[in-house]
């Protein structure tokens, strides 16, 4: 099973296409059942509301995509003026107009006329006849009539906001002959409450359910929602929870003599959800019971695997098969962690070879029961064709979508199909239902092209095995593999490792924690995360290393780059590009000694570490490749008789000063960048992290690059000092903290003598997050997590200031505060640590007093190791913005509120602080995403989604005011400032003239 994780499409595609193929004679006899079908739905469609409103507002629509965004935030809005605001930005720009009338659902007509309505009011101005209608008669009556539509939106695709609720509505005539499989709705659960309350919530559906078992009725269960931390990291902890609280479930429900099923969700949690099925499924207490059951998702390559599994279990299974519901997120985790391949197939077609290959080992396994969920046609034909007369299986569909597929076969045929019917509030299903409607209203999928009127049936139903077989097989064009993401004229994206893996993971535990081969900086107290000094690393700590890297004192060091800038500054652009090349791949080849020097030297983490190398590896590879495109030299226009050039040259010796908290990537990406554009480099890492920049450099040597053209210096402050205070240093690149910015700005200009050059400062900031009424609160805790206390809070664009709208305040800080006693506080080797050791003796120090001091302000904090330097992740309720004008570079985050309808003036707030690094928006509405875009004066700003992370070459990273002096690193004009322009113009007229006119027509002369 593992070695299809990743495997290519074409060899996994390739035994499935053989098996999912269909003889003529079968095909002929399918295609006239999936006609049928196909008239069935369509005559469905012409009654169904759903299914028209679909066709009329279909998901590649202006009005589709406004409808589905008004229907995922309004119902959670409690505040009437950001609820107005977020109506006025979804029905404001689209066409309503086009579509009235032009549906043959009256429900449908008259819903559009209300949005027809609704445009003008929120579109004409505040002075007009009816706005001012609205204004005398006090509460608008839009907000009112947008409520009950996405009320009524929600009842279409909810059976029922209670367990007895949907119950009572099964019995309804148009579910006669349909049973149902009842899902408990919630998402993941973020904390152990949540998890607490979902599985409550399953305990109650069973014993609901159980009270009729001959209803025939099943509850599904999603195995996120009973643990905040169901992640491979955290095995040992959530699997023996979750096995112990699957168990509970299928006791009871064996009990009352009704099915459970295991719901499928993403991929890298496959694994863990086949240990837990299978201990459960093993039990000798449920001996004798057949309602135990699981899901499979064809979409991943590793279908045809799981179902042989269940098959060899030692019971009958309940198995459902369904197409997968996480294809868009599985493909961008796949991109931005630089895996292999992808765990599923990327093109429509592809899924559906793979269904019906898994289809057919399903029919033919003897210990499994099947269940096909299907809204496709051909697909349900093609499983009709194979099962024969046999009707010991069922078909399976969504509530709410593929009305008039089955109803014929169950009340007519005697087949069997069950309803997948979400419970829960019309609030709680937000999230579902935005992922439902995207899933079933894609442009390939079946749904969508059966209300499109330009295919005809034969493009509806068209074979997916001749489709798949005319490609060979191969992967979609415009999706392209992880290494290839930023095109053939970008540079290679980096390798990363797949932690989700469990012998991956396990290997990358052992490298990490391996003693290195030599330590030439002792730790005082033995362990790794053991308290040390700041100041005493210095060039003799080099000894061991090789004579390469002895650079001597900083005036030796600056001599030898200095007497190596000719050479190297003469070198053709290309080979020291092809030098930086070398290095990405020297560092991807040493990644484990590399990640196991960061996780003991600097305390990251296991993931923090893997993103180090392969941050320091997208440097080298993207200003070689900028290098290239851009350092050569430029012929510029000019009159006849003239030649104009503009050069681009290395300056001279620059200094790089690099900080400890990204002591590889941040280290390297300065030092590259001087030396691709022709400078020699003296690099100083900080005090703190000499081993890991003694080790880029002896790399460095090695892709190429000569031994006196990059020269390492280590030591403290004083060492800074005296290299910047050189006349010979023609440019600093500095990482830190804005007063020791401020230091060497100064000292660059206190001598009257010296050259005026360049300085690029990168440093930190107050960065704020501000969250209105419409953000998604799981969204918005998961996103402030991560960037608040992901790598100990050590982060310069980490989120310090968290601004929510005070309408909801009080409902995000518990669910943030819950979120937050799950994480885990430990060795920055263990891979379920989430937060490690801050970096020395000095920061812990200097955090926890300042801890000490808001003592009564500190609205959540956890406990932490006492044997080490771990400061708690800890949340500070404030006043007010201005409460906070000190950076506290730790897991330490302060929350304050804003008033609704105040955003331009919170970004002012924000603003006035004087720092311009990293600032973040959750936010539903357009129009707040377009003022923060305008307002924000920082360099980075991020929309829905966490602050850290900023990936070389798509989000280029720095700041501004306070934050730095830009250009920003891993962008297209870091390289410039590097640089002196020279231009030179020849005058060719005094050698004889342009000769290239006597080669014109006539004319002239």
């Amino acid at each position: 099973m593992a070695k299809l994780y990743r495997a290519s499409e074409p060899d996994v595609l390739k035994p499935l296409l053989d098996r999912a193929a269909l003889d003529s004679d079968s095909r002929e006899r399918v295609m006239g059942h999936a006609l049928g079908l196909l008239a069935d739905l369509r005559a469905a469609q012409s009654k169904g509301w759903v299914n028209q409103f679909l066709q009329e507002y279909r998901l590649n629509s202006s009005e589709g995509v406004a409808l589905l965004s008004l229907a995922e935030a309004f119902l959670r809005v409690p505040d009437p003026e950001t609820a107005d605001l977020l109506i006025a930005d979804k029905l404001g720009d689209a066409d309503w107009r086009a579509h009235a009338g032009k549906s043959n659902s009256k429900l449908v007509n008259s819903a559009t006329w209300g949005l027809v309505v609704g445009r003008v009011l929120v579109g004409e101005g505040s002075t007009g006849p009816l706005r001012r209608l609205i204004s005398r008669a006090g509460e608008p009556f839009v907000r009112q009539a947008v409520g009950a539509a996405m009320k009524m939106m929600g009842e279409i695709f909810v059976m029922g906001r209670t367990i007895d609720e949907a119950m009572k509505r099964m019995r309804r005539p148009e579910n006669k002959g349909f049973t149902a499989s009842f899902d408990m709705l919630g998402e993941a659960a973020r904390t152990h409450a949540d998890a607490q309350r979902y599985f409550q919530a399953y305990v109650g559906a069973v014993d609901a359910v159980g009270r009729d078992p001959a209803a025939g009725h099943s509850i599904s269960v999603k195995l996120s929602a009973l643990h905040p931390r169901y992640e491979v990291a955290r095995w040992s902890e959530c699997v023996p929870a979750l096995t112990e609280m699957l168990e509970a479930l299928a006791v009871q429900a064996a009990s009352k003599g009704i099915a459970l099923t295991v719901d499928a969700e993403e991929s890298e949690r496959l694994e863990m959800s086949l240990d837990i099925i299978g201990t459960v499924a093993g039990l000798p207490s449920l001996k004798g019971w057949d309602g135990f059951g699981m899901a499979v998702q064809a979409y991943g390559k590793r279908a045809r695997p799981v179902i042989e599994w269940a098959n060899g279990l030692d019971r009958v299974m309940n198995v459902r098969l369904v197409k997968g519901a996480y294809w868009d997120s599985e493909i961008k985790r796949t991109q931005v962690e630089g895996l292999a391949d992808y765990p599923l197939f990327t093109r429509k077609a592809a899924t559906d070879v793979s269904y019906l290959a898994v289809a057919k080992d399903m029919l033919a396994a003897e210990n499994i029961r099947p269940a096909f969920a299907s809204h496709n046609a051909l697909t349900v034909a093609t499983i009709m064709e194979w099962a024969g007369n046999s009707r010991d299986f069922e078909f399976q569909r969504l509530h709410g979508m593929g009305d008039g597929l089955y109803e014929r076969l169950v009340q007519e045929n005697g087949y069997h199909c069950r309803v997948y019917a979400p419970v829960g509030g019309h609030r709680d299903l937000l999230a579902y239902l935005v992922r439902r409607l995207l899933e079933n209203g894609a442009n390939s999928s079946f749904v969508h092209q059966l209300a499109d009127e330009r295919l005809t049936e034969a493009e509806i139903l068209a074979d997916p095995v001749a489709k798949i077989a005319a490609v060979g097989g191969k992967r979609h064009p415009s999706i392209p593999l992880p290494v290839d993401l930023f095109g053939a004229c970008g540079h290679r994206n980096s390798a990363g490792l797949d932690l989700s893996d469990v012998g991956t993971l396990e290997a990358v535990v052992k490298a990490v924690n391996a003693p290195l081969a030599h330590t030439p900086f002792p730790r005082e107290g033995g362990g790794p995360d053991s308290a040390r000094s700041a100041d005493r690393a210095d060039a003799r700590d080099l000894e061991g290393l090789g004579p390469r890297l002895r650079g001597g004192t900083v005036e030796d060091a600056i001599t030898r780059a200095h007497a190596a800038f000719p050479a190297w500054s003469t070198t053709p652009v290309d080979e020291r590009a092809a030098c930086l090349e070398r290095l990405a791949d020297l560092l991807e080849k040493h990644h484990d000694e590399l990640m196991a020097i960061c996780v003991q030297e600097a305390f990251k983490t296991i993931g923090d570490a893997i993103g180090e190398v392969r941050e320091a590896a997208d440097f080298c590879r993207y200003y070689a490749q900028q290098a290239r495109l851009n350092l050569h030299p430029i012929e510029l226009p000019g009159p006849t008789g003239e030649r104009n050039t503009l050069h681009i040259e290395g300056r001279g010796v620059w200094a790089t000063i690099a900080p400890w908290n990204f002591p590889l990537a941040i280290f390297l990406g300065q030092t590259v960048a001087a030396l691709v554009t022709g400078n020699t480099v003296v690099a100083k890492p900080a005090p703190q992290t000499p081993r890991i920049a003694a080790r880029a450099v002896e790399l460095a040597h090695e892709a190429g690059v000569p031994v006196d053209a990059l020269v390492l210096v280590t030591g403290g402050p004083e060492v800074g000092a005296a290299l910047t205070a050189d006349v010979r240093i023609q440019g600093v690149a500095f990482t830190g903290s804005t007063a020791t910015s401020r230091k060497i700005a100064r000292s660059l200009l206190d001598d009257e003598t010296r050259p005026i050059v360049p300085l690029i400062a990168e440093t930190g900031g107050i960065n704020a997050m501000i969250v209105d009424s419409t953000a998604l609160p799981e969204q918005v805790v998961a996103d402030v997590i991560a960037s608040s206390f992901r790598s100990a809070g050590q982060r310069c664009s980490a989120l310090r200031l968290l601004l929510v709208q005070e309408d909801i305040a009080d409902g995000v800080i518990e669910m943030l505060s819950g979120a937050m006693e799950t994480l885990r506080i430990g060795r920055s080797g263990d891979p379920a640590t989430d937060v490690g050791p801050v970096i020395d003796q000095a920061a812990y120090d200097r955090l926890m007093a300042y801890r000490e001091s808001v003592k009564a302000k500190i609205v959540k904090t956890l406990d932490a190791p006492a044997d080490g330097l771990f400061v708690p992740p800890t949340l500070v309720r404030i006043g007010a913005i201005e409460d906070l004008n000190q950076e506290w570079f730790g897991p330490i985050l302060h929350v304050a509120t804003w008033e609704a309808g105040k955003l331009s003036e919170t970004i002012a707030r924000v603003n006035a602080k004087g720092y311009g690094l990293t600032m973040g928006l959750h936010s539903r509405i357009a129009r707040a995403a377009e003022v923060i875009e305008a307002e924000a004066a920082v360099g980075n700003l991020y929309i829905n989604r966490s602050m850290i992370g900023a990936v070389v070459g798509s989000q280029p990273f720095g700041g501004e005011g306070l934050s730095g002096t830009g250009p920003k690193a891993g962008g297209p004009r870091y390289l410039y400032r590097f640089c002196a322009e020279r231009a030179v113009s020849v005058d060719t007229t005094s050698a004889g003239g342009n000769a290239t006119l006597l080669s014109l027509d006539e004319g002239g002369i």
